[in-house]
């Protein structure tokens, strides 16, 4: 009787630890954000679920679909990373670079629509949602002109990621 009570016990307590733990509340009484962390997996996918995403927003709007311009990603990619060296999310290189001078480096012969930039901790999807809050954002994603697009990211250790996507016609 006492190994089954044992046996119970430590079962118990075993699926008690099994439980998700409570999210932290803030001051607000929220539930505190917890950061996006990106996987291999996710990394192979995340390019794929922006473009379905765009595209969607894009037929919504009367837009024609746009598609993935791996020159457009090294574009997004090297902004990314430098965004996180300089610390701030903003349109130029730590060399001075504009996107402009970005996409002709990479060897881009169309023209460049726009490039969109955050700083934050949320996913792709959360971030391109901001985006389309925004007009200026907004208007770069569902341009007429856009027919190529480049998506990339850089993650910290801590989780800000430094999301950067390029329009290009």
């Amino acid at each position: 009787m006492i190994r089954l009570f044992t046996l119970l016990l430590v079962g118990t307590m075993a699926l008690a630890a099994c439980q998700p733990a409570a999210p932290e509340i803030g001051a607000d009484g929220r539930a505190l954000p917890r950061a996006y962390k990106i996987t291999y997996k996710d990394s192979q996918q995340i390019p794929f679920r922006v473009l379905d995403s765009v595209n969607a927003l894009r037929g919504a709007s009367g837009q024609p679909p746009v598609e993935l311009d791996a020159q457009l990603t090294a574009a997004a990619a090297t902004h990314s990373r430098d965004m996180q060296v300089q610390n701030r999310p903003w349109h130029f290189g730590s060399d001075g670079s504009s996107p402009v001078d970005r996409v002709q480096r990479v060897g881009f012969s169309g023209i460049l629509v726009g490039e969109v930039i955050s700083e934050t901790y949320e996913t792709e999807i959360e971030t391109l949602g901001a985006w389309m809050e925004k007009p200026d954002t907004r208007r770069i994603i569902l341009s007429p002109e856009a027919r190529r697009m480049g998506v990339s990211w850089f993650q910290e250790d801590s989780g800000k990621i430094w999301w950067t996507l390029v329009m290009g016609g």
